[in-house]
C-alpha cells in the first residue's frame, strides 16, 4: 500500500489536467478488469463484469488534486497564478513548484515582498495569493514565455515520506487515497455484481466527472472513496471533527449538513453490518463541512443509493497531508467484503 500511495501521489494531476495520474491508474488495473474506457470528460471507467442480469455497482474516486494555473507573465518574467480548488493562501508562500509546460517540467518557487520591506500593518495581515508570484529564473517576459504559457498547470512539490510506523505524508492524499483503495479493490474483487471502478475528473472544482460518468453508467448502487478530516491534532475541537487517524475508515452518514449527501439507509446498513461481521474497525461521521462526488451521483437520473467510505486525513488540502495506512487497507477490506455480498 505504501508503494502504491507513493506512486499515485508522485503523479501530477490538478483538476482538468488528470492525464498523468490517469495513466498510472490504467497501468495499475488493466490486468485485473475486463474493460477500460476513457470517456469524453477524461474519467477512467474500469469494468469487471458480473453474472448476467446482476446488479451494477459504481465505485468512484476522484483523481484530481488542488493546484495552480499560470494566469499572467509580467515584464520581468515572474508568473502570477490562479488557484484551482480549495487552497488556503497561507500554505502557498515559499513553496517549490513544478510548472507542467508543453516543453517540459519547469521548477519555480513562490515568492513575495520580503518582510524587511513590509510596513507594520502589512506584517500583521495574512498574505493573499494575489500578492505572491512564481520565480522560474527567467530574465524577462520573453524568456519566460519560451519556458511556460498562460494556462499551464502548476503543482506544489512535496515528497512522499513515512511518519512513524503507520502514518505517511504526501501531496494529493486527497484523493490519491481513494484512488489507491479503488485500485486494490479492483485487483481483489470477487463479486456476482458488475463493478465499475471509476476514477473521476474535476471533483475539486464542481464534482464534474462524477456527474457525467454516473449518468452514463446508471448503476444500482454507488460507493464513493475519498478522505475526510482527521481531528486528532492541536487546534481543532473533537466535536468539530471527531474522526481520528488509525481508528478505521470513516463511513459518512451525511455531509455539508445534509445539503450534500444523506447516505441511503440500506447502504448504511450494508456497510456497517458487513464491517461488524468482518470485525473491520470503522467510524461514523455526520459532517457540516465539504462534500464529495456522492452529492451528484445520488441525484443522477431516478436516484442512485450511495454511500461514502473515507479514511481520515490530517492537514487536508495541503501538500503535507497525513494518513494512516492501516485505515486505507481496512477500507479496501470493507469494500471487498461488501461487494462479495451483492
Amino acid at each position: 500500500m505504501r508503494k502504491l500511495l507513493k506512486k499515485l501521489t508522485d503523479a501530477p494531476g490538478i483538476s482538468g489536467f488528470e492525464d498523468g495520474i490517469r495513466n498510472v491508474m490504467i497501468d495499475e488495473v488493466k490486468d485485473h478488469v475486463d474493460e477500460i474506457e476513457v470517456d469524453n470528460m477524461g474519467n477512467m471507467i474500469a469494468t469487471k463484469k458480473g453474472k448476467e442480469g446482476s446488479k451494477k455497482v459504481m465505485l468512484a474516486a476522484h483523481m484530481d488534486e488542488i493546484g495552480l494555473l499560470v494566469r499572467y507573465i509580467d515584464k520581468n518574467g515572474f508568473i502570477k497564478f490562479s488557484k484551482i480548488g480549495g487552497i488556503n493562501d497561507q500554505m502557498l508562500l515559499n513553496q517549490e513548484v513544478t510548472v507542467y509546460a508543453s516543453k517540459g517540467e519547469i521548477i519555480g518557487v513562490i515568492g513575495s515582498k520580503p518582510p524587511h520591506r513590509m510596513k507594520e500593518s502589512e506584517r500583521k495581515k495574512i498574505l493573499g495569493y494575489e500578492d505572491m508570484f512564481i520565480d522560474i529564473g527567467a530574465a524577462d517576459k520573453e524568456e519566460a514565455e519560451k519556458m511556460v504559457a498562460v494556462g499551464d498547470p502548476i503543482i506544489i512539490n512535496q515528497n512522499f515520506a513515512e511518519l512513524g510506523t503507520s502514518l505517511v505524508k504526501a501531496k494529493a492524499l486527497d484523493n490519491r487515497v481513494g484512488c489507491a483503495v479503488l485500485v486494490e479493490v479492483m485487483k481483489q474483487l470477487e463479486s456476482d455484481a458488475t463493478v465499475y471502478g471509476v476514477a473521476t475528473v474535476q471533483e475539486e472544482v464542481g464534482l464534474k466527472g462524477a456527474k457525467t460518468s454516473a449518468f452514463k453508467l446508471n448503476p444500482d448502487m454507488a460507493i464513493v472513496l475519498d478522505v475526510t478530516i482527521s481531528g486528532d491534532h492541536p487546534g481543532i475541537k473533537e466535536d468539530e471533527a471527531p474522526a481520528k487517524a488509525g481508528k478505521g475508515p470513516v463511513i459518512v452518514l451525511a455531509d455539508a449538513s445534509g445539503r450534500g449527501l444523506i447516505t441511503h439507509p440500506k447502504v448504511k446498513e450494508l456497510l456497517t453490518s458487513v464491517a461488524d461481521e468482518e470485525k473491520i474497525p470503522y467510524q461514523l461521521e455526520v459532517s457540516e463541512g465539504g462534500t464529495t462526488d456522492a452529492s451528484v451521483i445520488h441525484l443522477t437520473r431516478e436516484g442512485i443509493p450511495t454511500g461514502v467510505i473515507s479514511p481520515a486525513s490530517r492537514y487536508i488540502h495541503t501538500p503535507v497531508s497525513v494518513v494512516n495506512v492501516e485505515d486505507v487497507e481496512n477500507a479496501v477490506k470493507l469494500i471487498v467484503a461488501v461487494l462479495k455480498r451483492i
